[in-house]
């Protein structure tokens, strides 16, 4: 007798695990927790070691500018948790505003720039001065850190080489993050974002270092950025600025909207930030008046698809948070994905050394910084492969020795039975069996079993043209 084997293969299909994932939010600054009536203005980078560094300015009041002091908060396990408040620049009753930091490639040295305000005096105020010397000027003052993040320098004076002495009143550099250029003839070079006043009245401009930031240089303001105001006034169109280095070392702005049409603006600069194409408008990113974040994620040199992310409301008020892709070099936004349908002001991006995405934004109405933590899967909405888990098989089970579980249904000396069909009916009782006699060339035999298979029925009466068979019989 043959023996037959059967095997059941039974094939799982189940998502890979963390592919697309829900972003991970955590608190960052709280300003009752951490000791201040208000935090906001967000900056981000993360260390050479791979240390989240976020930055924002700690209010004894929720006001622009309100004896600010510059803060930090560490996290060593990728936003997951962060260490207590620190405060890495202050100055008696001055403000310090707008946190604007930079990783230095090559060293790991983290440079963070930002402004002071006289004390009392708001930049809406009107009594700002130009110039560097006096009472009631803003200036520019840069700090580094060599052990990431722990420690930093006492603060440097750079308004001379940032700051224009005439007609510029107020300043502010970012806020968010400077960048350091890959490509081209400017390959190594540090540049800050920056525009200037007086107060509504800004231009777009680019700071930069060749030497690590020892030195610093300003570029020319970006044309186009003032439009007529009606009776001999201008205004701006823009305002708060983030820029991102394009595939072939160029730079492009992209910045805050603050008069004109309202959507975000942008220029490019071909010379490394020493001048600007004319500031024009970016008709896909929605811009209610809110600082947004903009970052070179993937790089062809790198040998994968170009990718430059934005982060922003996309609203007529500071809510629906999104993060959009482009693969054209800023030119256009394809993809995009709500982060946060909300509250949501200020923000700003960063890479994380896992290949993850971060953002550091305002919510709940600025009553609080979040980091959320999110990876390009969930960004571009990519859906799992399916992929089979390992096959099993189920028992085999041998009954040709079993003798005790075999019973004879039919059996004719010299002749072929075989190829049974069976079918049990309703009563779990009644079996019907069907097969041909011979092979293909006799007539079909049918038998019954009223017990379950233990005892079966002679051959009973079959319909006169089933005399024949070439085919093995069904039954359904």
């Amino acid at each position: 007798m043959c023996r037959t084997r059967i095997a059941l293969m039974l094939l799982l299909f189940v998502p890979l695990s963390g592919f697309g994932a829900e972003p991970e939010v955590a608190d960052v600054f709280v300003p009752k927790a951490d000791g201040f009536a208000s935090i906001r203005i967000p900056s981000v980078v993360v260390s050479k070691k791979g240390t989240l560094l976020a930055f924002a300015e700690g209010r004894a009041a929720n006001a622009d500018q309100a004896k600010n002091k510059i803060v930090l908060k560490r996290s060593t396990d990728g936003g997951k948790s962060w260490g207590k408040v620190a405060v890495v620049a202050e100055d008696g009753d001055k403000a310090l505003n707008n946190p604007c930091a930079v990783v230095e490639r090559e060293g790991g040295q983290v440079l963070l720039v930002y402004q002071s305000y006289p004390a009392g005096v708001g930049e809406r105020s009107g009594k700002i001065q130009p110039g560097y010397d006096g009472d009631l000027v803003v200036r520019n003052w840069l700090i580094t850190s060599d052990d990431d993040g722990m420690t930093w320098t006492k603060p440097r004076d750079i308004t001379k080489e940032t700051k224009r002495e005439k007609i510029v009143t107020t300043v502010a550099g970012g806020p968010g993050v400077g960048i350091q250029l890959r490509h081209g003839k400017h390959a190594g070079r540090i540049l800050m974002p920056f525009n200037e006043g007086p107060f509504g009245v800004w231009n777009i401009y680019a700071v930069y270092s060749d030497d690590k930031g020892k030195t610093w240089k300003m570029g020319d303001a970006a044309p186009g950025g003032l439009i007529d105001a009606g009776k001999d006034k201008k205004t701006s169109t823009v305002n708060e600025a983030q820029f991102a280095e394009l595939k072939d070392g160029s730079i492009r702005f992209n910045v805050r909207r603050w008069a004109g049409k309202a959507v975000r603006k942008t220029c490019v600069s071909e010379d490394g930030g020493v001048s600007w194409s004319k500031v024009e408008d970016v008709p896909e990113l929605v811009d209610p008046g809110c600082m947004g974040s903009v970052l070179r994620y993937t790089d062809p040199a790198d040998r994968a698809q170009s990718r430059i992310l934005f982060s922003g409301p996309q609203s007529t008020k500071r809510e629906n948070g999104m993060v959009f892709v482009s693969y054209d070099e800023g030119k256009t936004w394809p993809t995009k994905r709500v982060l946060c349908k909300d509250s949501f002001a200020y923000s700003c991006l960063t890479a994380l050394q896992d290949g993850t995405i971060g953002c550091l934004y305002e919510a709940e109405g600025t009553s609080k910084i979040v980091f959320a933590r999110f990876t390009l899967d969930w960004l571009e909405e990519k859906v799992a492969p399916l992929k089979p888990a390992p096959a099993f098989s189920l028992p085999v089970i041998d009954l040709n020795d079993q003798k005790e579980r075999q019973v004879l249904v039919d059996r004719e000396k010299g002749q072929y039975l075989g190829h049974p069909t069976t079918l049990l009916l309703e009563d779990g009782k009644t079996i019907l069996c069907v097969y041909p006699k011979g092979r293909g060339r006799g007539p079909i035999l049918y038998k019954r079993s009223e017990d379950g298979g233990k005892t079966w029925s002679d051959r009973l009466p079959t319909p006169k043209n089933w005399e024949t068979s070439l085919e093995t019989p069904t039954m359904g």
